[in-house]
């Protein structure tokens, strides 16, 4: 599933895999290549995160 963010012309975007998401495991990688690896997340983690960006309470370290 690719962001609501993707334009199309190779901005930022981001895409997963929420069929995964039940095992545990999150796939995540930048949609503009998609044969680089994908980051593989505890399902809680991404959602966590998901939760954070939506929220916009996202803070860097």
């Amino acid at each position: 599933m690719k962001s609501s963010y993707s334009d199309g012309n190779g901005g930022t975007c981001v895409e997963w895999a929420p069929a995964f998401a039940a095992s545990g495991a999150v796939p995540v990688r930048d949609s503009k290549t998609p044969r680089n690896p994908a980051l593989v997340l505890p399902a809680a983690a991404w959602s966590s995160f998901v939760t954070a960006v939506r929220g916009d309470t996202l803070t860097a370290l």
